[in-house]
């Protein structure tokens, strides 16, 4: 019977690692009533299921003693059969009248002179007790069925209202609260954290309930069978107790993540700065920094390990010294004072020991419970809170006739998420009906916010917005929202077709409506172009669509509301010329008759406004005409002089093609061979044998203890008193031998497999990291490879993948030794019985199986039926200002709740399998007992099979079906590991398309720097459906000066990146002095190259540290540092700082400014000595101030290089030996300053009108 203890013992075991690996964060601790806060959306219905429930469980609970008291009863009948079998044997004894009499018929007495009882019907006995487990079995089944089922459907009819609640209440908040509030966080929550309410109130409570009624019940059968065996037990169950705590507690680290950090930290800095890494060769370097920051988190997670063994070991030693201690002190009671039966004395110990391992187990759900209230308590304060401004309600008049007529009185704001800035400063000013109003000012001066206080998103600290003199928050909001139309500047689509996104304007329009909305937005042609039409899907966030489209999509969207005030918030800054002619001429048609304001950085797009605002430091400074302000000469003035000197470039449209060409879905990888992944722990091999040799001990350890057990019970039927005290005594000494051996061995498991795993880990990052480093820079261009996802990847696939090596290596021998021993043990004392409980064992297993399915494999049922849902919510809450600006928020709220029908239904379907599968698992075991006892009590009375052996083989077999089922509950890490490792060498196997191997390519003395590019064609390889450079033909001189310019996008920085090798043409060739490129050793070609680029990348080192970046190929001294500082104009500054070259530059250079960085970035370009030099607009970043100092810097560093310089400014690349002026990939002119301005061309009129060329 122990052997059920045992059972459940393991079982919990691996329950407790799954719980608490869920549940690894620390709850806060909270005082608030938690049956109050988790379940106030309890309808009655719900409380009557969840009473019933726990009516359930506690009935359920009082099933395993009740179990008890039958053991009890049913040893007994066994020992008092063996008894009197013994006397029998003796031919002179007869049985009369259930009495044992002698031959001649006088009664024969024992040395006490007390009678022999005789006539034990073993069979009858047995049927009787076969037939009380098949009741409580019975019983258990149903009761347990109904216990998960009410608790799970009620918990599920309750999370279903929290969604609904908690979304619309977060679709009602006020805009100032999303900006102090991340759409990421406001995801997680709608999702982890109401799964962990969830979590907390449905089938956690039920078992709660149920091991609490085990634990009083158990302690219940132990009083009543004998109170002072009980209370010995009860002095040393805190052990038990504080063990199976002690695992809860040493799991729940988080500390491994933390001190992965720092490495983890090094990872992210590198990957996201990968071009810069590469461009100086610094993959072997970094890689080494890494590997030194994993020290930390290998030696946390071996000491994990440790003490998890440690604690393991300690729980099975103090378990089997209790049993040598209540089986001592037992025996005693039962035959020195014969104050207890053989069965009393089973029945109060397991009573007691049931008792404390169910309240030991019912801490994992308190932990569930605290979580649960955590999570309860975040969303509850939620849908509590109040908005401010409440876009559903119903309240505020409705004019019943608008004419427009906006104006701010002294208005004074902050946004809430900056308090301490002030926006808008005592603002006031009029705009009148009809008229087209355009706001201009520098960035940050509140231009857009003015529109936001239109819109009503926020309202004003001080003085008031009205309408046509009533004050804004006096009228209903989504009224209000509804006479406005707006154009953002980036406009927002929703996931859904054109016709359906142009729907969210106005409810209920017809499509003639939406075709002459389009045509109005000069939209229409190229809608019918599309193969779909007006179905065309737009893509995510309109992805499918270019810059154009996307606006004119908008601006028909905007206008379909028949909108009485238009706003238009820099509507054409994100297009190219020819959109943005298009979509200006829409603008201006559109505008006629309505109350219209434009907010522009271009000037040019208002020129024809009928009032043009200045706007500087949040108030508005002046007011007039295009022509009056020219001659005010204030902000406007400036604005437009400042336009027409720099020459603005404007992004060329990339048409994007209706294929989302470039996220590849994780595709299906082949779980590893494990084969492969153990050649990655050779090293490890001798730690593997020694914890493989522990784990052999601890699964010998329960067969052993199945044939001490039941010698105990076969000692009862000993006659000689003495003899049995002995054999007592020696079994018990046994129990201690077996204890201490079992710490030994369990802390040898823990350790060896922790070191071994650990040592795997460490060396898989390591090894992962570099092929990262190898790969080509076009790989990291996908997104599945950016940084967050490489690191998320090193940190979680590695430690995955050591669950298919060390710790599952030691499962699977533990578990095999386990049902070896037991089995070797069952069929040598009776093969025949052995037989018909293994016919139960596949249930064993399954019902262990179940145990840790429920656990598992739930939850992500759950996540899978959420994703539709949750695509809604991210989307509305990523999209929240557009929602809120369209009055659209109750139809996404309705879109949500929709959606949550499916996760509802899968949840009921969940409740019934669930409450099965759980009655199944509990109530197999009964029935086991039930058939193999019956047929144990046949054996012993045909065959004479001794009923100890009866009980060696029932408990040994009900071991090996445990291990059995335990080795299975670990097969999700095993596979989760084997894909995690297939992934991992995935990436290890790649074969980057350019090779950075220091052995490939060729090499040449004298390297002079001549290059020439031939007719290069080139793609991108994530945009394969934009050409970058289409036959770029130009070539530089050793020592000669080259310089692009042309608009962005036009394939400039492209041929950089091709001379780097960080790309390779599609067709045509880059020549550097006569050989091509592709065939060049990439190391050394990039050690002859030193990069400044527009925001160079600075790593968290010193000053020092980060020049010396520029050459990793030998050790840079101190004085060549000092020297490229001075040739980079750095010199004097570093020498002011209190830590000179040692002072820190922060993470990403974050304690500098642009100028120091762009210095820094200088020096260590020249350090490297490079023979060609590259500078990516390196100084357009700068004010005047500073772009003097670089610019000096740089002519400096120049001489005796090749130099490719792409610049902005057109300033400064008049000295250049080459001007090679680009468009849409291809070099349209060329030559110097002088001979290009003769030539009157392209170069001449970006020198001259400052105008973009497009």
């Amino acid at each position: 019977m122990l052997l059920y203890y045992s059972y459940l013992c393991n079982c919990e075991l691996n329950k407790l690692t799954i719980l608490t690996d869920m549940w690894d964060e620390e709850p806060d601790k909270m005082n608030t009533n938690f049956y109050m806060l988790c379940f106030r959306f309890a309808t009655w219905t719900d409380t009557v299921m969840m009473v019933v429930g726990s009516f359930c469980a506690l009935v359920h609970g009082a099933a395993s003693p009740l179990m008890l008291l039958v053991y009890g009863m049913m040893t007994n009948t066994f020992v008092a059969y063996d008894l009197e079998a013994q006397e029998l044997k003796d031919p002179n004894k007869t049985c009369n009248n259930n009495t044992i009499y002698w031959i001649n018929g006088s009664i024969y007495e024992t040395a006490e002179n007390s009678t022999v009882y005789c006539g034990v019907d073993i069979e009858a006995q047995m049927t009787m007790f076969a037939y009380y487990y098949i009741g409580i079995g019975l019983g258990v089944l149903v009761l347990s069925y109904f216990q998960i089922y009410f608790w799970v459907f009620a918990a599920a009819r309750q999370i279903q209202r929290i969604r609904r609640t908690y979304f619309r209440k977060v679709m009602r908040m006020e805009i100032g609260w999303f900006d102090c509030n991340s759409v990421g966080e406001l995801n997680t929550r709608i999702s982890d954290d109401i799964n962990k309410i969830n979590y907390a109130i449905a089938d956690q409570v039920s078992i709660f309930i149920e091991r609490l009624s085990t634990f009083v019940f158990g302690f219940m059968v132990g009083f009543i069978g004998g109170w002072k065996l009980t209370l010995v037990v009860i002095a040393v169950s805190p052990l038990i107790g504080l063990a199976a705590g002690l695992m809860a507690v040493a799991r729940l680290t988080g500390r491994e993540l933390k001190a992965y950090a720092k490495a983890g930290a090094v990872a992210d800095e590198v990957l996201s700065s990968i071009r810069t890494v590469a461009a100086f060769g610094g993959e072997e370097k970094e890689a080494e920094r890494y590997d030194r920051n994993l020290v930390e988190a290998q030696t946390w997670g071996v000491k994990k390990g440790t003490i998890i063994g440690v604690f393991q070991g300690y729980l099975w030693c103090i378990i089997f010294l209790c049993y040598a201690l209540a089986f001592w002190y037992g025996s005693k009671l039962v035959i020195d004072t014969k104050e207890l039966s053989p069965g009393g004395l089973i029945q109060v110990f397991f009573g007691v020991l049931m008792a404390a391992m169910n309240l030991g187990q019912a801490s994992p759900c308190l932990e569930a419970f605290a979580s649960g209230r955590a999570a309860a308590k975040s969303i509850f304060d939620t849908i509590d809170r109040e908005p401010e401004i409440d876009c559903l309600s119903e309240e505020g008049h409705k004019l019943d006739k608008v004419t427009g007529d906006i104006e701010f009185h002294n208005i004074t704001f902050h946004y809430p998420s900056r308090p301490e800035v002030k926006i808008l400063d005592n603002l006031s000013m009029k705009i009148k009906a009809g008229e087209t109003t355009a706001f201009v000012g520098p960035s940050g001066s509140g231009k857009s916010t003015t529109i936001q206080l239109i819109q009503r998103f926020y309202d004003p600290k001080e003085g008031m917005v009205s309408l046509d003199g009533h004050d804004v928050r006096t009228l209903n909001i989504r009224w209000l929202r509804s006479l406005i139309g707006i154009v953002e500047q980036e406009p927002v689509l929703f996931a859904t077709t054109i016709a359906e996104n142009i729907r969210y304007g106005r409810p209920g329009v017809t499509m003639e409506d939406i075709i002459s909305a389009t045509k109005e937005a000069n939209a229409y042609n190229f809608i019918m172009e599309l193969p779909q039409q007006f179905d065309t899907l737009v893509g995510e966030g309109g992805g499918q669509m270019s810059g154009g489209q996307k606006q004119r999509i908008a601006i028909a969207r905007a206008l379909i509301r028949k909108p009485k005030i238009l706003l238009l918030d820099m509507a054409t800054s994100a297009l190219d010329n020819e959109s943005e002619a298009v979509v200006q001429e829409a603008l201006d048609k559109v505008r006629t008759g309505r109350t219209t304001i434009s907010i522009a950085h271009r000037l040019s797009t208002i020129r024809n406004a009928d009032v043009i605002v200045g706007f500087e430091h949040g108030q508005a400074v002046e007011k007039g005409t295009h022509s009056e302000l020219l001659e005010k000469q204030g902000v406007y003035f400036t604005l437009v002089t400042l336009q027409n000197q720099s020459n603005t470039t404007n992004d060329l449209e990339r048409p994007r093609s209706f294929s989302r060409g470039s996220t590849r879905s994780n595709e299906h990888v082949e779980p590893a061979p494990v084969a492969r992944i153990l050649k990655y722990n050779q090293p490890e091999w001798p730690y593997m044998l020694l914890g493989s040799l522990g784990a052999a001990v601890n699964g010998s350890v329960n067969p052993i203890y199945a044939v001490l057990f039941s010698q105990i019970l076969g000692t009862f039927a000993i006659q000689d008193l003495n003899e049995q005290r002995e054999q007592i005594n020696g079994i018990c000494v046994l129990f201690c031998i077996v204890a201490v051996i079992s710490f030994f061995s369990q802390f040898l498991q823990g350790y060896a497999f922790a070191k071994s795993g650990e040592l795997l880990t460490r060396r898989l990052r390591k090894v992962g990291f570099q092929a990262m480093l190898r790969q080509e820079i076009g790989w990291f261009d996908d997104a599945t490879n950016s940084p967050g996802a490489l690191t998320t990847r090193l940190a979680t696939d590695a430690s995955m993948v050591q669950g298919a090596t060390g710790s599952q290596i030691g499962m699977i021998v533990n578990s095999l030794t386990s049902i070896g021993a037991s089995f070797i043990i069952a069929f040598y004392f009776s093969w025949k019985l052995t037989l018909v409980i293994m016919c139960f064992l596949p249930f064993l297993g399954l019902s262990g199986l179940f145990q840790a399915k429920m656990l598992t494999g739930f939850a992500n049922e759950d996540k899978k039926a959420m994703e539709a849902a949750g695509r809604v919510s991210s989307e509305s809450l990523a999209n929240i200002r557009t929602i809120a600006g369209l009055a659209k928020e109750s139809s996404f709220v309705e879109s949500y709740e929709q959606k949550l029908e499916l996760p509802y239904k899968s949840a009921k379907k969940k409740a019934n399998i669930y409450g099965f599968c759980f009655g199944f698992a509990q109530c197999v075991i009964f029935m086991a007992y039930a058939a193999s006892f019956r047929y144990g009590g046949y054996l012993v009375s045909s065959e004479g099979l001794q009923y100890m052996f009866v009980f060696r083989v029932i408990s040994a077999v009900v071991i090996s079906g445990t291990a059995l089922g335990r080795a299975s509950s670990f097969t999700p890490d095993y596979a989760k590991a084997k894909i995690a490792a297939a992934q991992f060498f995935q990436l290890l196997d790649r074969v980057p398309k350019i090779s950075t191997s220091p052995s490939d390519g060729v090499k040449w003395e004298n390297f002079r720097g001549n290059i020439e590019f031939l007719n290069c064609k080139f793609t991108y390889p994530t945009r394969p459906d934009t050409q970058v450079l289409k036959g770029l033909v130009v070539s530089v001189k050793p020592g000669q000066t080259l310089a692009f310019v042309g608009s962005s996008g036009c394939g400039k920085s492209t041929s950089v990146q091709l001379l780097e090798r960080f790309y390779d043409p599609d067709e045509g060739q880059v020549l550097i002095d006569g050989h091509q490129s592709h065939s060049v050793n990439v190391p050394f070609l990039r050690s002859q190259i030193g990069i400044v680029s527009q925001e160079p990348v600075l790593f968290d080192c010193s000053i020092a540290g980060n020049i010396q970046y520029g050459d990793n190929t030998r050790s840079i001294s101190m004085e060549e540092i000092v020297e490229a500082a001075k040739k980079a104009f750095l010199h004097d500054f570093v020498m002011t700082l209190p830590d000179k070259y040692a002072t820190q530059v922060g993470a990403q250079g974050s304690q500098l400014s642009r100028g120091q960085k762009q210095r820094i970035a200088i020096a260590r370009a020249i350090v490297r000595n490079p023979k060609i030099l590259l500078l990516d607009e390196a100084t357009s970043a700068l004010d005047t101030e500073s772009e003097k100092t670089v610019q000096s810097a740089l002519d400096e560093a120049r001489k005796g290089r090749t130099c490719i310089v792409i610049a902005h400014r057109l300033s400064t690349i008049q000295t250049a030996d080459i001007i090679a002026v680009m468009s849409h990939g291809v070099v349209i002119e060329q030559g110097t300053h002088q001979t290009l301005m003769a030539k009157k061309g392209a170069y001449y009129k970006l020198v001259t009108t400052g105008a973009p060329i497009s």
